[in-house]
């Protein structure tokens, strides 16, 4: 089964938050797929962390590490499907291009954001409650 995953998933169990184990439970035997913006929201969020001061270059590197090891299949998405998703839920650009990479490939996706997940089931693309 392929299954679309965000960032916010990708994080918590990058840097083991509390939902790091159920949602490695949810993707077990799934083939996960992602827009390639994914891989820098990645980016993004770990450089946030960074200026909080919630984890340190050193974390980040390790971090890193173990992102390359995610079996990750990144697809190229049809910006003018995703612009159209961001227009009709009020999504930014990023989690539209999640929404409309679920859409193409024809999966559900696995989310933390609780808004991402509602405009997708707007969408009409089926959602992995965690």
């Amino acid at each position: 089964m392929n299954l679309v995953v965000d960032t916010s998933v990708l994080i918590a169990v990058l840097v083991s938050e509390p939902e790091r184990e159920r949602l490695i439970q949810r993707t077990k035997n799934a083939h996960l797929v992602a827009p390639g913006s994914v891989h820098w929201k990645v980016g993004n969020a770990l450089a946030a962390m960074m200026k909080r001061n919630r984890i340190d270059l050193g974390q980040v590197q390790a971090v890193l590490k173990a992102y390359e090891r995610i079996p990750i299949r990144y697809r190229d998405i049809d910006l003018d499907s995703a612009m159209q998703i961001a227009s009709d839920h009020g999504l930014y650009a990023y989690d539209a291009y999640v929404v409309a990479c679920a859409r193409e490939q024809g999966c559900a996706l696995i989310t933390l954001d609780g808004s991402l997940a509602r405009a997708a089931k707007q969408a009409r693309v089926s959602v992995v409650e965690v």
